[in-house]
Parts: structure tokens; sequence; C-alpha cells
């Protein structure tokens, strides 16, 4: 059986979505986390919010790279924002909100909570010299949520509130101008992962709140190896714009890596970010180079790859053009069909819980999510887990009542 790949909307739902707009992370130290991403990612220093500008409880730092946005928050004063500074000791460092672009708050926002959704915030106009923004929230799977943000009146360098980083900060980084530049693009898709039952009801919840479809999906007959299996389903929103794929473990021999990220995360949360780049080979490169760190895959995959890859590039509309010598030598994962092809990689965790982590990703006239390649990146990942300690035995279930 073959991933399920729609690929189309209903078509009857007209798209209120932009895109992604940012990801806001929580963290303990945002001055540390920010520069973390800008040398090892290669993200550039755009917008800042902190005592500096008048904000008494939180310090944000915005990076950006293409056009791909991370916000990085804490709070900096003892006595407030404790709930923050609660759910960082509990979870580590994490994505707090994917934020969605749209053209109508208000709208968005009055359907979703009439299908359901919780809101952490009701729209609310946010103005400063440079226009207006609207903006709501709404809570999602665990502590994440999402912001909706409406945009179009509003000229600033991010959102009311920032000011701009090398003037609020009278400093510029001049690593910037030493170390290689990573082209990265756009935020391809970012992964959500549940305890064991909740992916259905999730993908339910997105396709009742925000008219979100099932573009594409895998489960445990696809995706398994050995020890470990995951199902997941990818939802996007009607232009397939806005692509939030939606994982959970599967039972299995041992702890699958899906697993893993709960118990260490504490729930449901954002596992992985994928980033869109038209040079996989450079950026990844470059990020080495910086000093990032991704996932080795056996030398074996890529002795398969290549004898499967006489036959497909003779008969394909879209050959893999990259060098495979080059692709080992960077770790880099291919998957393909009749159409076209996509270069996947994956860093190995970003924090010392083995939680978020960080995929790059080029397409070449291809929407899927490299599930030719799960297996062996299963693999790679069990790894990592026997390492760690946590490749143990799945606990029996409890006798029920």
């Amino acid at each position: 059986m073959a991933p399920a790949l729609n690929g189309t909307s209903n078509g009857q739902v007209a798209n209120p979505y932009s895109g992604f707009d940012h990801l806001k992370f929580t963290v303990t130290n945002a001055k540390q986390a920010a520069s973390y991403y800008c040398t090892r990612l290669g993200f550039q220093h755009l917008a800042y919010r902190g005592l500096e500008t008048g904000s008494r409880d939180v310090a944000s730092h915005v990076v950006k790279q293409g056009d791909a946005i991370f916000v990085f928050e804490s709070p900096i004063h003892p006595d407030t924002m404790r709930d923050m500074a609660n759910e960082i000791a509990r979870r580590g460092d994490g994505v707090k909100d994917v934020a969605f672009t749209v053209k109508d708050c208000r709208a968005v926002y009055a359907k979703a909570i009439a299908r359901g959704a919780k809101s952490i915030s009701e729209p609310e106009e946010v103005t400063d010299e440079d226009g207006t923004v609207i903006m709501a929230t709404l809570a999602t799977y665990g502590d994440v949520q999402h912001t909706l943000i409406e945009r179009k009146n509003y000229k600033g360098i991010f959102l009311p509130g920032y000011k701009d980083s090398l003037t609020s900060l009278r400093y510029k980084d001049p690593l910037d101008a030493i170390l290689p530049h990573v082209p990265l693009g756009f935020i391809d898709h970012v992964v959500g992962n549940q305890a064991d039952g909740e992916m259905n009801p999730i993908a339910d919840f997105y396709e009742k709140a925000f008219d979100f479809h099932r573009f594409w999906s895998v489960d445990d007959k696809q995706v398994f190896t050995e020890y470990s299996a995951l199902r997941s389903v990818v939802m996007a929103d009607p232009e397939e714009r806005i692509k939030v794929p939606i994982n959970e473990p599967a039972v299995g021999r041992k702890k699958s890596q899906i697993q893993e990220f709960v118990d260490f995360y504490g729930g449901a949360g954002v596992q992985h970010i994928a980033i869109n780049t038209n040079d996989i080979i450079t950026s990844v490169t470059n990020m080495k180079a910086r000093g990032c760190d991704f996932l080795t895959i056996p030398s074996s995959y890529y002795d398969t790859l290549r004898a499967a890859l006489v036959t497909h590039n003779k008969v394909s509309k879209r050959p893999i053009v990259e060098d495979l010598d080059v692709l080992q030598s960077l770790n880099i994962l291919v998957d393909y069909d009749e159409n076209g092809y996509l270069l996947q990689i994956f860093t190995r965790p970003l924090e010392d819980r083995p939680t978020l982590f960080v995929e790059v990703i080029q397409r070449n006239n291809h929407n899927g999510f490299g599930a030719g390649n799960f297996k062996s990146l299963f693999e790679s990942l069990e790894m990592e887990q026997d390492i760690r300690g946590n490749l143990t035995d799945m606990e029996p279930a409890a006798p029920s009542a």
C-alpha cells in the first residue's frame, strides 16, 4: 500500500490562510537561543523586544532566514510570567506557537470557536507607528497554540512592540560577515507528535475547526522497523500552503522515537520543523561548517539507492541530477516517484532532551514526506535512542478492569 497523497482540497472552501507567519519558542534564555540558531543554522537577527523597548515581562529575539521567521521568548522577571517559567521547566525549550498569516482574523477565529476550538485570546487590534495588526490565539494539541495574524495594514519589521535588532540592541554580530551563507527558504511543514491514539482526534480537530484537509498519510504497516513503528497524517489548508503532519507511535517491541519525544517533552508537542531550500547541498555544507550536527545514515542505504536509480533515472521525467557521492558524504536522503524527487536531512536534537530537531528539505516536483526514507531514518534514530539508553522494551498495557 503506497502512502495516501491527496494533493487537493475539497475545492469548496475559500482559503483564509496566506501561510505560516512565524514560530514562537519559549526558552530559558532567548538571547542565547537566538544566537545558536543564527550561528549554527544561518539565521539573521531581525527584531527585538525587551526592557530596552519597554517590555517589562518578556524578552523576545526574532531571527529570519529567507521567509522563515523564528521568535525566541523568555520571562525576564522572577515575579511575573510564572506560567511560562513553569512550562519551560516542565517541557524544556520548545515551540509554543505556530502562527498563521490570515486574511480575516476575526472570521477565522469565529468559525474555529463555533466549531469547538478553545480560545487563548480573542481578536485584538495592536497598533504602533507602522500600522495595525489584528491577532487572536487558539489552543491546539498539548500546550501548542496557533496565533492568527492579519497584517495587511502593517508595514513594520515584524509586529507592533518590536524594534529592529541592530537599532534596539546597538549590536551587529561580526560572525555574520565570516560564516558561510545558508540559503534556507521557508517553513515547509511543522510536525506535531501525539500520544498513541491521539492522531485521528487531532486531525479531525484541524479538519473541523480550521477547514484543513487530509493531504497525505502513512500507517504502521508502511513505516516500521524491527523495533518500532508510527502512524502519520498530514493536515493542510485549502491551498496547501500550511502543512501540519500529526504523528503517533504504534505498538512495537521497543519504545519508538515518537514515544521517546512524548515522554521527555511531557506530552504532545512540536517534534520538528522542516525548512525548504532550493539548494540543499550548499545549505547542509555550510550548516556543517557552522557546526550544525546531523544524523548519520548507513552506507548500505546509498548502496541500495544507487542500484535502484540505475533504472529510475533512465525512465523518470525528472531524474536525480545531484551527485550521489556528495549526497552520501553529507548524509542527505533521497525519495522519489515517477514525477519527481525530494532530498532531505535531519539534525540531531537541538536540546539536551531528545525532543526538537530541524529538517532541511529540497523538493523537485515532489509533494511527499519521504515515506521511502522512513525505515532508514527510523533505524538511524533508533541508534541514537540506544546510545541515550531509551531504546527500551515497551511496558505491557495494564489489564482492563
